[in-house]
């Protein structure tokens, strides 16, 4: 049978069950999820050649990591042919691109250092969101940034975040998108600290100078993220989740919850519907932890169908800011992107392939039997068959078929970088 003809089987078994494949496959493809540019270089960046810090590591040396923006744009363009639906890209501050002989330290990038990505971007149709990049930096002192006693080293730094709102101002006004800028800090200490407090007010108080000058705040979307520990912060850290939430609903601006960053018991999934209540939007850092915030490369596995169903059933599409974040220098860089995008956007997929209003409406009447029964015979219906339609429609390899375009780019491209 052909993809069409299994999909044109599936679509009746599904219709049985209530569901409308082809209406699915319309809302899939135009969901915009974020593609983080730091999985193609293990998050070096480009304006230091230092070692990676700020309490988070990159394991493997896998060979062909991108050096230069060429490359990396190169390797993106290369995820891009292999991944269906709708993309954005997501950059750190750290790859601002400089002209040669040119330098500008993190307290003074512009826009102008950024005007390939947006050529870049604007070629492809895509909008591009922004991350101001708090680590891997001299002036992150004794693993403190924005709430460092130093006032030397806030002052560096809340220059750094107001520089990032216009960088962020500019992305959305030249590509025509919002463009989602998420701030998170490293800030905390190794053993338990003898004052929690002040450093929250030093953090609070300089997250308020960065929000101070003036910005639209319909083009940018800031965002701040918490996180329970980091290596080297495994006591105390200063933006806990408390602190993001409360200071994001204080101050009119979006959560950003990782579920890489909480304790291994927590699930982001059972948080969302929660934000949603008190937030009119959230976003997301999806990725993969094992046992830590490990950065895995996202999978199809339950705890990202469970994500995607919270957006999905909760009619929260719009509503929810959706971006990965994941490195892993172990394995074919290309790969673990194309693995990691193609696994979201198959989790939006089963969601939107999910009878949710028949489940909502049989919890509400007490026919917990049937829930149970109807989620489980969903799992054994015909998804591959819509999934690989649906690769086949939006022009992209179907199945494994796509390594073989990473292997040949392997041959060609990554195994002659040094």
């Amino acid at each position: 049978m052909t993809t069409k003809e299994r999909y044109e089987s599936a679509r009746e078994i599904y219709r049985q069950a209530g569901v409308d494949t082809d209406e699915a496959l319309k809302i899939l493809k135009d969901i915009p999820v974020s593609m983080h540019c730091w999985q193609g270089d293990d998050v070096i960046g480009f304006d230091q050649r230092g070692a990676l810090s700020g309490g988070i590591q990159t394991t493997g040396n896998y060979p062909g990591k991108a050096r230069t923006p060429q490359e990396l744009m190169d390797d993106i363009d290369k995820v891009l042919s292999l991944v269906p639906g709708r993309t954005k890209l997501n950059l750190h501050a750290s790859y601002a691109i400089f002209e040669e002989g040119e330098f500008a330290d993190r307290d003074a990038i512009e826009p102008k250092h950024f005007a390939k990505w947006v050529e870049f971007a604007r070629e492809r149709h895509m909008g591009i969101d922004f991350n101001p990049t708090f680590f891997s930096h001299p002036m992150v002192k004794d693993n403190l940034t924005l709430s460092s006693l130093d006032p030397e080293v806030r002052k560096f730094w809340i220059r750094h975040g107001q520089a990032c709102l216009k960088i962020a101002q500019y992305f959305a006004e030249e590509l025509g998108q919002p463009c989602v800028m998420n701030i998170w800090i490293p800030d905390g200490y190794k053993d338990i600290p003898a004052d929690r407090l002040t450093p929250r007010k030093r953090f609070k108080e300089s997250l308020d100078e960065i929000l101070g000058i003036p910005y639209d705040k319909e083009k940018v979307l800031v965002c701040l993220e918490s996180k329970v520990f980091g290596i080297g912060m495994e006591s105390y850290t200063v933006g806990s989740s408390e602190f993001t939430v409360n200071y994001a609903a204080s101050r009119g601006i979006l959560p950003l919850m990782d579920n890489g960053h909480y304790h291994p018991t927590e699930v982001v999934s059972d948080k969302i519907s929660s934000m949603l209540l008190f937030f009119d939007k959230i976003a997301l850092h999806v990725t993969r932890p094992v046992r830590w915030d490990s950065d895995h490369v996202v999978l199809f596995d339950d705890e990202t169908k469970e994500i995607a169903k919270e957006i999905v059933r909760n009619d929260a599409l719009e509503r929810v800011m959706i971006g990965l974040d994941f490195f892993d220098a172990s394995i074919n860089r290309i790969a673990a992107w194309t693995v990691g995008m193609r696994s979201f956007r198959k989790a939006l997929l089963y969601a939107l392939l999910t009878p949710n209003k028949k489940l909502a409406d049989f919890q509400e009447e007490g026919r917990l039997t049937e829930v149970l029964l109807i989620q489980e015979e969903m799992k054994t219906y015909p998804f591959g068959d819509v999934w690989d339609y649906f690769c086949e429609s939006c022009g992209v390899p179907v199945r494994e078929t796509w390594y073989d375009d990473v292997k040949a780019y392997e041959e060609q491209v990554l195994s002659k970088r040094d």
